[in-house]
C-alpha cells in the first residue's frame, strides 16, 4: 500500500521521502521505478495505488499489493483495472499472496458524505455487537459505537462490491490505517470509536474470506497495515476478544530493503499479531518484504 494519509495518497500512498520521514509509505513521485539495492537476492514486491496511475511500474514482482480506493474510504482508485492487470505477472516464491489488496480506512463521523442511520446497509440486516445504530428519524445515526460499526461495515462491503473486484472472498485485503485519514479525535472513547469502524471492516473481510484461498492455494483473509506510532494514536490498545486481535501486521516506515528484514522482528499491531510484510522506499516506490 502506500500512505492513507490525505497529503499526497490520502492513504497508503504519497510522496516516498515525506512518507518515509513519517513512517507512512511514499506515493511515488518518480516517473521509472529504482529496482532493489544492487546485489540483493531477496524477492520482493511492491504496493501501488492511484498516485502510480500511469508511472512505470516493476515488470515482475515478487508479489503486488494493490490499492482498490482511491486516497479516501468511500472512492475508487481509478486505475484499479490496469494496476491488478500489472499484480498478475508477478512471479511469486514468497510465503505472500502473489495479488493481494488494500483499502483505505476512516472514521469521518458526520463530516463525511454518508454515515449510517441503522443496522442495515444494502438490504443486509448486519449483527452489531455494540447493539443498534438508531437514527432516531434523523438523517444520520449518532456517531457511537454501533453507528461506527455499521460505516466500517459498510465501507467494507463496498469495496468488495462495486469497486470493480472479480471474486472478493478469495483475496487477502489488507486495511491501510493512517493518521492522514479522518478519524475520531479529542474524547475520551475516540479510539474506541475508531476501534469499532475497523473491527466492522475486519469483520466483513472475515466473513467473505473464511476458508477461501487464491488460485495458487494462498490463504486470502484480511491484516493490518501501519505503524505502531499511527496505531497507537488512531485505535489505541485492541482488547483481546475484538476482531482486530491476531490480525498480521504490515509494517510500514523502512527506508531500505534492510531496515524493512529488521522490521520483521518489532511486535505487531494488535495482540496475538506477527508482522508478516514490511515496507520500504526506493526510487519513488513503496517496495514490500515478505517476513519468514
Amino acid at each position: 500500500m502506500t500512505e492513507a494519509f490525505s497529503m499526497a495518497r490520502y492513504g497508503m500512498k504519497v510522496t516516498g521521502v515525506f512518507l518515509a520521514l513519517l513512517g507512512l509509505f511514499a506515493t511515488g513521485t518518480a516517473a521509472v521505478a529504482a529496482p532493489p539495492p544492487a546485489g540483493s537476492t531477496d524477492p520482493v514486491g511492491n504496493d501501488v495505488s492511484w498516485p502510480q496511475c500511469g508511472k512505470t511500474l516493476p515488470a515482475a514482482p515478487a508479489f503486488a499489493i494493490v490499492g482498490v480506493t482511491g486516497g479516501l474510504a468511500n472512492n475508487i482508485n481509478p486505475c484499479l483495472a490496469d494496476q491488478l492487470d500489472w499484480a498478475g505477472k508477478a512471479t511469486g516464491g514468497t510465503p505472500q499472496p502473489k495479488v493481494a489488496l488494500y483499502v483505505n480506512t476512516a472514521n469521518p463521523g458526520h463530516e463525511g458524505s454518508w454515515w449510517p442511520a441503522s443496522n442495515t446497509y444494502a438490504n443486509i440486516s448486519v449483527s452489531n455487537p455494540y447493539g443498534t445504530c438508531d437514527a432516531k428519524d434523523q438523517a444520520e445515526g449518532p456517531v457511537d459505537l454501533p453507528c461506527s460499526y455499521m460505516y466500517g461495515y459498510a465501507k467494507a462491503y463496498d469495496d468488495a462490491t462495486i469497486r470493480g473486484i472479480t471474486n472478493p472472498g478469495n483475496y487477502f485485503w489488507w486495511l491501510d490505517v493512517e493518521t492522514g485519514n479522518s478519524w475520531q479525535t479529542g474524547t475520551s472513547n475516540a479510539t474506541a470509536l475508531n476501534r469499532a469502524t475497523l473491527e466492522g471492516m475486519a469483520t466483513y473481510f472475515k466473513g467473505i474470506t473464511a476458508g477461501r484461498t487464491d488460485s495458487a492455494g494462498k490463504a486470502a483473509g484480511v491484516g493490518i497495515y501501519s505503524t505502531g506510532s499511527q496505531w497507537g494514536t488512531i485505535a489505541g490498545t485492541v482488547p483481546a476478544a475484538s476482531p482486530l486481535a491476531g490480525l498480521p501486521s504490515w509494517l510500514a516506515g523502512a527506508k531500505t530493503l534492510r531496515g524493512a528484514k529488521s522490521n520483521c522482528s518489532l511486535p505487531g499491531l494488535t495482540s496475538g499479531s506477527s508482522v508478516t510484510v514490511t515496507q520500504y522506499v526506493s526510487g519513488g516506490l513503496d517496495y514490500d518484504y515478505s517476513c519468514r
